[in-house]
């Protein structure tokens, strides 16, 4: 268990961690020790509010670091995975040569101009959350979207026999590493409902449509999901989170 863990962090995150031999048996559970690493980014999160508060920094800059910081802990292999997904799809082509577009190392105008927009969005949203409550909250959607993400990866089917996403599931004990994906999801719903129920309960019906057209559109248009489509969920996942999350925030404020 601990070199899975150890696995996942060394794959998924720019963390520092004990270097350990890169072999299938130490990763039999990685995948169910992905959401940990949202966690640690949630701390991480949480701490930025909190100096944000000791030194009254202004929400733009608190914005700012909380759309640097995923980024700084994961290398941007999600945003990565996003950008290749988003080049495929704008193709229009065919299956086949959709896949051949995730496997180039080039980016195309069409992904650079998404991630703009999405990192530009995604900044005004983060400005709207001023208590620790509300980011706490955050903290947790960012664990639940790397559990369904992982969940996704040993449950759907895969679109391909190689590749980074096939290092982790082929090796993978299945029955384990789905169940602690469920528990990781219970556990962050828990914390999400926590923090707020109405804004709690906008999130969690915003990652599960997202999960769903996730996999609706993995299977139609890829014949199944890789890890760039499973990098393409999570940072969906996270949008969709964060805005039910403000939306929620706005209701409850509006009626309180």
């Amino acid at each position: 268990m601990l070199k899975s863990m150890l696995s996942a962090f060394m794959m998924y995150s720019r963390i520092p961690v004990p270097q350990i031999a890169w072999k299938e048996e130490n990763r039999r559970y990685s995948l169910g020790w992905f959401p940990l690493i949202g966690a640690v980014t949630g701390l991480m999160l949480l701490l930025w509010r909190l100096l944000c508060n000791l030194l009254h920094l202004p929400q733009m800059l608190f914005a700012a670091g909380a759309v640097c910081l995923p980024v700084c802990v994961t290398g941007g292999i999600h945003l990565d995975g996003y950008c290749d997904v988003t080049d495929a799809l704008a193709s229009c082509a065919d299956r086949e040569k959709k896949l051949a577009i995730m496997s180039d190392p080039h980016i195309g105008s069409f992904a650079v101009i998404r991630v703009c927009l999405y990192l530009i969005v995604q900044t005004a949203l983060l400005t709207e959350l001023g208590t620790l409550r509300d980011v706490c909250r955050i903290g947790c959607g960012l664990i639940l979207s790397r559990a369904l993400s992982g969940l996704s990866a040993v449950t759907f089917r895969c679109a391909k026999k190689d590749g980074t996403l096939q290092s982790f599931v082929k090796p993978s004990h299945r029955t384990v590493t789905t169940g602690m994906c469920i528990g990781w999801m219970l556990l962050s719903g828990c914390g999400i409902c926590a923090c707020g129920l109405l804004p709690g309960l906008l999130m969690l019906a915003a990652a599960a449509a997202v999960f769903i057209h996730y996999r609706a559109a993995a299977y139609k248009h890829f014949g199944g999901i890789t890890g760039d489509l499973c990098g393409w969920f999570l940072q969906r996942c996270e949008l969709a989170v964060l805005t039910a999350a403000v939306l929620g925030q706005s209701i409850t404020e509006v009626f309180a």
